[in-house]
């Protein structure tokens, strides 16, 4: 059905997303889709147009480059680079200092959210081990992220939003480093801000990481690997002397026990280290470059890297190898699966997994196939079958392989060799082809709401441009502008920021492009440089932690409340707008 006034429905409709989504009545992906529906039912929308966010390049090179990033996480590929790059600060400034050059880099060249995952691991580490605050790390790997994301095309979403966007409605792109001359100066400024202020400014807060003390406890073996990066390495320089949420208890090597393990302890091939702690710190350990299970059971397991997964179990007391020891139980035969661990009562068990006698109520941690749990979860034996998210070990053989190929596709991009789209598919096939991603887990990196909610905004931001809301919304705009290409500039680079903190820096980028080129029509000058401020506006999420990913993710590990990021981050906005307002136009003249 047709509505009256397709331009107040379209502006009503909008308000009413970002309503549901800043105040959190509504995912955002739910409050997008509904949205789009509202303007595809009362005809605002026709079919094609409010489906055409799902048939843009845009969208669809950022769920490759998903893939493309799952890549480097199954090969172990960015804590290879981390492990041979960070090393081991002694303070919060030389903390900063390590960090900034490996994320800004990664996030450069790789979508920065999964740098930040990455990095966070990390950082509680180095929070743990080296008694640094974890508050004073965490807003700044994010915010550096979000810096160097702007450099080049593939370094955040929102620069592939709007180069969807410029594609589809202005018949142009953006090229690889195009943003770079800009995005390079903002960086730089906003990673001094950061490394000068930082230490000052943050709170001196822990963040919420779980303590060893309060949490059940293992005993588990890891082997360094023979000629791996490890061998020859100490204790200190392999980060295993103040691990997060284990400790490393003796050496067994070639027989000779080595206890009261010290720092400047020199690690060799085939070392076995008897290591205790919480159940994530054996799934981290799985995933540092030379070091694998130790335990003999899990070698004969005829499983590859990526089917292999850690399931925690409860033994229940009427299972049939109760009072039986794990060798005489036959368990790996009975049920394809390598028990490389025994809690009891919340406590270790001391001595080899095989002369383990198993007792109802103990909690087992396995190593079995990524089937097990499906099959098992209803299974008499078991009182609890959980599967530890994210426990497939890396297959590190392959680390330098998938770089390569993540260098190949940024190379193939930047020379126009082929579509950043047509580059990051061949990439995806050759992480395949080469065993450095399976098909299963390239599925399962795509995350799906991220699509939903951008394909759907350019729904949105398509029905303000068609039914003549962004005209108006330009001309309201311009009343304060007046005729002066700049003001109007700095009005719309203000108005995304306050979009981007409400309703994040994706849905902000695809709501504003069409007011932006919308202003640069009704002042009849050229529409770039409104819509790369619009682009750098929308990444510059520094005031909350809702309006971009990365904020959010580490809120929780940084401790942090919500005001600390206005505190912080307002400085860094301003000096990103000042900087973003000056060069604009010098680069992109109206």
């Amino acid at each position: 059905m047709a509505f009256p006034d397709p331009a107040l429905l379209a502006i009503l409709v909008t308000l009413g997303v970002l309503i549901a989504i800043a105040t959190s009545a509504a995912p955002p992906d739910a409050a997008m889709l509904t949205g789009m529906m509202a303007l595809l039912l009362t005809g605002v929308l026709d079919p094609k147009d409010a489906l055409a966010g799902f048939a843009n390049t845009g969208v669809a090179t950022i769920a490759i480059l998903y893939a493309l990033v799952a890549g480097l996480r199954e090969t172990g590929a960015m804590a290879w680079v981390t492990q041979r790059f960070i090393g081991n600060p002694k303070s919060v400034t030389d903390a900063l200092l390590r960090l900034v050059l490996p994320a800004g880099v990664l996030s450069a060249f790789v979508n920065n959210t999964p740098v930040v995952a990455i990095f966070i691991p990390v950082v509680q580490g180095w929070a743990t081990r080296f008694r640094l605050k974890a508050s004073k790390l965490m807003m700044p790997l994010s915010f550096v992220a979000i810096l160097a994301g702007t450099c080049t095309l593939v370094g955040t979403t929102t620069n592939l939003v709007v180069d969807g966007l410029l594609r589809q409605h202005q018949g142009r792109g953006l090229g690889m480093f195009e943003m770079a001359p800009v995005g390079l100066v903002i960086a730089i400024a906003g990673i001094a801000y950061i490394l000068l202020f930082a230490g000052r400014m943050l709170p001196d807060r822990a963040g919420a990481v779980e303590q060893l003390e309060n949490a059940r406890q293992y005993a588990f073996e890891m082997r360094v690997v023979p000629a791996g990066p490890l061998a020859g390495r100490t204790i200190e320089q392999a980060g295993l002397r103040h691990m997060a949420n284990a400790y490393l208890l003796e050496i067994d090597r070639q027989g000779h026990l080595v206890t009261a393990v010290g720092a400047d302890e020199v690690l060799q091939g085939g070392d076995r280290l008897v290591c205790v702690g919480v159940v994530d710190a054996l799934a981290e350990l799985r995933r540092t470059p030379g070091l694998e299970v130790a335990e003999d059971q899990a070698f004969k397991l005829d499983l590859t890297h990526s089917q292999r997964r850690l399931v925690e179990l409860v033994v229940a007391p009427s299972a049939p190898f109760v009072d039986k020891s794990v060798r005489a139980a036959r368990f790996r035969s009975h049920y394809s699966a390598a028990i490389l661990s025994v809690s009891r009562d919340g406590e270790r068990l001391v001595g080899k997994v095989g002369d383990m006698v198993l007792k109802g109520g103990d909690t087992l941690v396995i190593e079995a196939g990524r089937d097990f749990v499906r099959e098992r979860r209803y299974d008499r034996a078991f009182l609890l079958v959980s599967e530890i998210q994210d426990s497939s070990p890396s297959d590190f053989s392959r680390a330098q392989l998938a770089l390569a190929i993540l260098g190949s596709v940024v190379l193939a991009a930047a020379l126009g060799w082929l579509t950043l789209l047509e580059a990051g598919f061949v990439g995806v096939g050759l992480m395949v082809a080469t065993r450095c991603l399976t098909l299963e887990a390239a599925r399962k990196s795509i995350e799906w709401p991220v699509l939903m909610v951008i394909a759907s905004s350019f729904a949105l931001g398509l029905a303000l441009q068609s039914s003549g809301a962004a005209a108006g919304f330009a001309q309201l705009l311009l009343s304060f502008a007046g005729d002066d290409p700049m003001r109007a500039l700095v009005v719309v680079y203000l108005t995304t920021v306050v979009f981007t903190e409400l309703i994040t820096n994706n849905a902000a980028a695809a709501l504003m492009f069409p007011l932006a080129v919308a202003t640069a029509t009704a002042l009849g000058v050229d529409y770039m440089p409104f819509v790369i401020a619009t682009m750098f506006a929308a990444s510059a999420s520094f005031l909350t932690p809702l309006g971009y990913q990365t904020n959010l993710m580490v809120y929780g590990p940084g401790g942090y409340r919500f005001g600390d990021y206005a505190r912080f981050g307002l400085p860094l906005t301003l000096i990103v707008a000042i900087t973003t307002l000056t060069l604009v136009p010098h680069f992109w003249p109206f």
